[in-house]
């Protein structure tokens, strides 16, 4: 028996792409797809795509999450600043 679990997005994933937003990227939510795939695909300034999934504080990723984060790099943030250190970190590697 398989079981259809509907992705509830953590309380504050609005919070973060607001932010993303404001500071110019431009945001996808990929949290329905399911598997382990991370919430957000982002893409910052000069094209830089990356992954990010968003916990609250004390959120843990699951065990198909950490999976996924084997094979892909998946930034995992739990604040504003956060997601914006990720964002400026991916850029810097370009």
């Amino acid at each position: 028996m398989t079981h259809n679990r509907t992705h509830r997005a953590d309380g504050n994933q609005a919070e973060i792409v607001d932010a993303l937003r404001q500071i110019g990227c431009r945001v996808q939510s990929l949290s329905q797809v399911g598997n382990g795939c991370p919430d957000l695909l982002v893409c910052g300034p000069g094209n830089t795509l990356l992954l990010m999934e968003v916990k609250q504080e004390s959120g843990k990723l699951r065990a198909k999450q950490v999976i996924f984060a084997q094979d892909w790099p998946v930034y995992v943030v739990r604040s504003v600043d956060e997601a914006i250190a990720a964002v400026n970190k991916a850029v810097r590697r370009r």
